[in-house]
């Protein structure tokens, strides 16, 4: 389909309106999910996360403070979203990101 110099500005409009709707729909996606905040308890929570600990396991993470979680009475839950982030944070560094690091530090206490 050829356009004419007539039919341009009618064009130009349709391409906006699209980029518009384009552009209101990866708003929408990039919202986080109204699920994210879901509570989990002890058998979900093995089940959710990556490496399936064992209940065992994740008890003793609750005693050492080192997963976040809430108590209600004897009852453990665990919100979806401090997991998550949990889980993130475990990250551990490269080789090469330690030696950055390393080299930063050495930098400024030459400086001193």
């Amino acid at each position: 389909m050829e356009l004419t110099f007539e039919q341009l500005p009618t064009a130009v409009s349709r391409l906006y309106t699209k980029l518009e709707n384009i552009e209101r729909l990866l708003e929408l996606k990039s919202q986080p999910e109204q699920h994210s905040d879901r509570w989990y308890d002890i058998n979900e929570i093995c089940d959710y996360m990556p490496e399936k600990p064992a209940k065992a396991t994740v008890y003793g993470w609750v005693h050492s403070s080192v997963i976040p979680h809430h108590k209600k009475g004897k009852k453990l839950y665990f919100l979806k979203s401090e997991i998550d982030v949990w889980l993130r944070t475990g990250r551990r560094k490269t080789l090469a990101e330690l030696n950055n690091e390393a080299d930063g530090y050495l930098e400024t206490a030459k400086r001193r």
